[in-house]
């Protein structure tokens, strides 16, 4: 298993597919096609992710199942304060990171030893402490159960609740953090 930090633009179309593949999949059930289509579009493109690899504040990574295999899961890890004033009051610790997404490929979850998903928290986790972080938070959907259990067994812990629109309609996702 292969964990790395993209530095390199030309590799956004790569993370961009694999963000498009995995994001449904996270989507409460009641969400409708359209709504994460939209949101996929505006937010998870390739110039989505050519910006995110060019910010200095934000570091994408991938994981492989060898080190020339194809992207088969990604983090994006965004180093700064939170600008939700929700989030703020729910993680005041400063510094802080957010790993606003992770999402690896379905037919890749499951494997004996260390898991895809398992290698790009902690990769993510290390690139915050490398920033100087004190804390990293999440947001995750209240019906995403399967996430929930994910991030528990990582040490993270529930601090509260916050919103999210998914094309108008209003999600309530958790909050977790974790002290580092």
């Amino acid at each position: 298993m292969s964990v790395e930090l993209v530095t390199d633009p030309e590799r956004a179309a790569s993370v961009a597919e694999v963000a498009g593949a995995t994001f449904p999949l996270a989507c409460p059930p009641h969400a409708a096609t359209e709504d994460i289509a939209q949101f996929i579009a505006t937010n998870l493109g390739e110039r989505n992710f050519r910006g995110y690899i060019a910010d200095p504040d934000a570091d994408v990574l991938v994981v492989r199942d060898r080190a020339s295999g194809p992207v088969i899961g990604y983090a994006l890890v965004l180093h700064g304060d939170p600008s939700n004033p929700v989030v703020a009051d729910l993680v005041p610790e400063r510094p802080a990171s957010e790993v606003s997404k992770m999402y690896v490929l379905p037919d890749h979850h499951s494997r004996p030893g260390l898991s895809p998903s398992r290698a790009l928290m902690d990769a993510a986790l290390d690139r915050a402490r490398d920033r100087g972080s004190v804390v990293v938070w999440l947001g995750v959907n209240q019906l995403n159960e399967r996430a929930q259990k994910f991030y528990a067994k990582t040490g993270f812990t529930r601090a509260g609740v916050r919103t999210f629109d998914l094309g108008g309609s209003v999600e309530h996702d958790y909050v977790f953090t974790q002290k580092l």
